[in-house]
């Protein structure tokens, strides 16, 4: 005779290390910009804030996708193809006119590419069984090649004027004492709404925390009855949405389409979201963290800039950056255990 049925359910525990872990990132952030003021006296100004942000911001979308990928147990290395192949392509698609709706259709195309191609990332991974890092490594391959065989490879300098026009939009322009002009594109706005969004996603969803469970213990979410193969997938819709949005912000900041363009960044991506918490092994992380991670690289190069450093230091900087953040992850997850635990209540 069976007993009674115990009910599972998650218990929550912090989605990072703990709440000191983003106070040292941004405590580091801080250090960094004091030590900087000091050997250099004109860093510390509006026109180097601005630029940090300018830098930060498509990385910054573009963490975010790298992020869900880790919290949910995998690593993703093809959403910078994804990115370039999404916004070539809603470049080459996006009819003339400088109009609102086009702007907006623009972006929307842009999104829906990166999501059809996150689903053949979420088919390599759900249904061939295939590791991530495996599976991204080959589909990143292929959206290289069949954007470069199929879809152009013409380098593109004159954009559809709605995005045209776009690039040239900031929502903050200061002129500063030394006459020296400091602007904060309009792009900020919807970049800060699509962070709070997925913030809220992961914190207050039932969806989101799922995303964390697969994480930490594919089979404990399996036992508990979570729905793991339609997170799986939506894990790689989202990052590649989020690719396909960053990717189009990318060409309009640049205001040029390039498509060889984004190759070899994602290393500063991945690096900016394992030093703000994501881990390698899964079930943790943070948008706060992540952000937090992208400025402190984008910091890091215009300090190097600022002194003169060979810019070949900075590819080194970050790489030494990515091995002290996967180093402080498992040292943590020795000590530190499981992110989110299954628990039996009676």
């Amino acid at each position: 005779m069976r007993g009674p049925e115990v009910p599972l359910r998650l218990r929550r525990r912090p989605l990072v290390w703990t709440s000191n872990a983003d106070a040292v990132l941004y405590l580091t952030i801080f250090g960094l910009v004091v030590v900087m003021s000091i050997a250099s006296p004109g860093f510390f100004s509006l026109p180097t804030l601005f630029n940090v942000v300018r830098e930060s911001m498509v990385n910054g979308v573009f963490a975010l996708g790298v992020m869900i990928v880790l919290i949910a147990g995998g690593i993703d290395v093809s959403f910078m193809a994804i990115g370039i192949f999404a916004g070539y392509s809603a470049v080459l698609l996006l009819p003339k006119g400088s109009s609102v709706g086009l702007l907006l259709a623009g972006y929307v195309l842009a999104v829906a590419i990166g999501v059809g191609l996150g689903l053949v990332n979420a088919a390599a991974v759900a249904k061939l069984r295939l590791p991530t890092l495996i599976a991204t490594l080959g589909t990143q391959t292929l959206f290289r090649g069949v954007l470069l065989e199929y879809v152009g490879r013409k380098y593109i300098d004159n954009l559809p004027p709605s995005l045209a026009r776009l690039s040239r939009a900031n929502l903050i322009t200061v002129t500063t004492g030394s006459g020296a002009k400091a602007s904060m594109h309009v792009l900020i706005v919807p970049i800060i709404a699509v962070a709070l969004l997925l913030s809220w996603f992961l914190r207050r969803t039932l969806l989101g925390r799922t995303f964390y469970a697969l994480g930490g213990s594919e089979e404990s979410s399996l036992r508990m009855g979570l729905s793991v193969l339609p997170a799986k997938v939506l894990v790689f819709v989202i990052a590649g949405g989020l690719a396909g949005f960053a990717g189009l912000s990318q060409i309009v900041l640049s205001q040029q389409a390039n498509p060889f363009g984004l190759v070899g960044q994602e290393l500063d991506v991945l690096a900016a979201a394992v030093l703000g918490g994501a881990a390698i092994a899964g079930g943790r992380g943070s948008v706060r963290g992540v952000i937090g991670g992208v400025v402190l690289i984008a910091l890091i190069n215009s300090s190097l800039v600022s002194l003169g450093v060979p810019s070949s230091w900075f590819r080194a900087v970050v790489g030494l950056l990515l091995l002290i953040g996967v180093a402080i992850q498992s040292r943590k997850q020795r000590t530190g255990g499981s992110p989110i635990l299954v628990e039996a209540s009676l």
